[in-house]
């Protein structure tokens, strides 16, 4: 006749067992990885430049990090759009979403999160999130040789209109991305942006 210690010592020993098996089970790691975009066509409106005047204005190249694609701006899903050297977020005075961005200086492999101390922002009167004019937000400007040039260590941080968090390394405003002594400005295409971006997508801060 089987006794009740065995019984209960057999149980015993299955539950522990489980519980070891449960133990080893291991959550997928969430390891996102950055995504690069070539050659976002995205020209600025054309200036006389005798006048100053805008002779023909051009639309911003609206881009969805979530869907990692050029988008129609008219359902407002989009995150960030580009336009000549200006870079626009979908809030504020720019868009009807909630999107938002900053700059920080960092180097891009090495920001591992956003930063406590970061400041989003939406555009609007008072200024851009990502700030517009030379040596100000992702670009220099060289008056001598005309050439736009991003800036190394500098990083835009978004806040998409999802919610999520992501991080943007611009890194040619010339076509195919050439090397930045190769360029001349007189016949290197541009507008045409490549850049690298990592989007989190579970909502967390840390990539």
């Amino acid at each position: 006749m089987i006794k009740w210690n065995q019984i209960l010592a057999g149980i015993l020993l299955l539950a522990f067992n489980a519980g070891c098996e449960s133990s080893e089970v291991e959550e997928p790691e969430n390891d996102p990885q950055a995504k690069t975009v070539e050659n976002l066509y995205a020209p600025n409106d054309v200036i006389d430049r005798s006048t100053g005047e805008i002779t023909e204005e051009r639309p911003f190249r609206y881009f969805s990090l979530e869907n990692n694609q050029e988008v129609d701006n008219r359902d407002g899903n989009w995150d960030i759009a580009f336009k000549g050297t200006t870079l626009i977020v979908n809030s504020g005075t720019s868009g009807p979403g909630s999107a938002q961005g900053t700059v920080v200086t960092a180097a891009f492999d090495e920001l591992n999160e956003v930063p406590s101390s970061v400041a989003f922002h939406s555009d609007g009167a008072d200024g851009m999130a990502i700030p517009t004019g030379s040596g100000n937000g992702w670009y220099n400007y060289n008056p001598g040789t005309h050439v736009i040039s991003p800036i190394p260590g500098r990083v835009i941080l978004i806040r998409t209109n999802a919610g999520k968090y992501a991080k943007m390394e611009i890194l040619s405003y010339y076509q195919d991305n050439p090397p930045l002594a190769e360029v001349d400005p007189m016949r290197s295409p541009s507008p045409y942006y490549t850049f690298r971006f990592l989007l989190q997508p579970n909502g967390s801060m840390k990539f």
